[in-house]
């Protein structure tokens, strides 16, 4: 395994990334594909054992369980100073006030609770999991600026935002002194390319790593267009269907296919030719691959070795149609969320 530096950060990880979401126990999350701890260990162990060292949860995947299995499984697999745990911290985790968002209060308290489902003295990434408009970006900012000078965080991250929202943040923290974000999260695959926009280029320019959720599209870009249900999960992924609508449905169907055409030609799984896509973009530092059989992780691994020639990849992008970017609140909804001294500075 080669590592690569995250971003213009001094922080070596592997070009893969093992997204945790699907580890965790069925009664605290997803019963239908969840994996308990039983059978999440095998798959952690065989990823450290491969060389990969980069594995990524957030505090509400299985309300707290992903944290506690990928914990328990680093400390009895892997050297945890060579290790690279990240995590996130937005959503609800608990009923009454203070239970979810980016204030000073529910940062301060949520990664105690992070740090000790983890087993673990610090964390290497702690990521903004959404952007929380209901707070000043500097109080959010500068509390998470603490948690690296106090030694709980090591680097900062954030996921899915505006452009303009990610640009502020990353003034404000150049502005004060305060310790920036080295990534940003975000969705981006073949079937997805609207970042590509503005967050791409912001990124590239800023020096800013990008980790990409989703990077098989919930798994449409591993199999052919008539088995996108073919998975438990794919069965019952209604998130799936508001990120990959009709909308763009025939397009789709083409850049699946030429996947496809793509794979077959060079005698590979459909997994392996989409990740390597994303490999060849320069803002790309690792794809975040969630994974319940080993097989997929073999896949994972194994495509960072795979290299498109241009032709593939021109086969590969020509049929993209623009879509929805569903990930950034239509102007109502923001307007909605930003407080009023906000409104009345226009």
């Amino acid at each position: 395994m080669e590592y690569v530096k995250l971003g213009s950060s001094g922080l070596e990880v592997s070009p893969i990334a093992v997204g945790c979401l699907t580890f965790g126990e069925p009664d605290r999350g997803h019963p239908t594909w969840s994996l308990d701890e039983d059978a999440s260990r095998p798959l952690i162990r065989h990823a450290i054992e491969a060389g990969v060292n980069f594995f990524d949860t957030a505090n509400m995947y299985s309300n707290g369980s992903s944290e506690e299995i990928l914990g328990r499984a680093l400390r009895d697999y892997g050297d945890r100073d060579a290790l690279v745990i990240a995590s996130k911290i937005r959503h609800e985790m608990r009923s009454g006030p203070n239970a979810d968002g980016l204030s000073r209060k529910t940062i301060m308290t949520e990664v105690e609770h992070s740090l000790r489902r983890l087993g673990t003295d610090y964390i290497d990434l702690y990521q903004v999991h959404r952007i929380d408009r209901s707070v000043p970006w500097e109080e959010t900012l500068e509390a998470l600026h603490d948690l690296v000078k106090a030694g709980k965080v090591r680097y900062l991250g954030a996921s899915s935002m505006r452009a303009w929202e990610f640009a502020k943040a990353l003034r404000l923290q150049r502005e004060n002194g305060w310790a920036r974000f080295v990534s940003m999260q975000d969705h981006y695959n073949l079937l997805q390319r609207e970042e590509e926009r503005e967050m791409v280029p912001l990124c590239l320019d800023e020096g800013v790593g990008t980790l990409v959720w989703s990077p098989l599209a919930r798994g449409r870009l591993a199999r052919a267009w008539d088995e996108s249900k073919a998975t438990a999960r794919g069965q019952r992924d209604e998130y799936a269907d508001i990120l990959y609508g009709s909308l763009t449905e025939e397009s789709d169907r083409a850049i699946i296919d030429a996947v496809g055409r793509v794979a077959e030609r060079r005698g590979l799984p459909r997994a392996q030719v989409a990740l390597a896509w994303l490999h060849a973009q320069p803002v790309v530092t690792a794809p975040v691959v969630g994974v319940s059989r080993v097989s997929q992780l073999d896949d994972a691994i194994a495509s960072i070795d795979v290299r498109l020639d241009a032709d593939e990849i021109a086969e590969l992008q020509r049929d993209y149609t623009p879509r929805h970017d569903f990930q950034a609140a239509d102007e109502k909804e923001l307007m909605a969320s930003l407080p009023q001294f906000a409104l009345d500075k226009r």
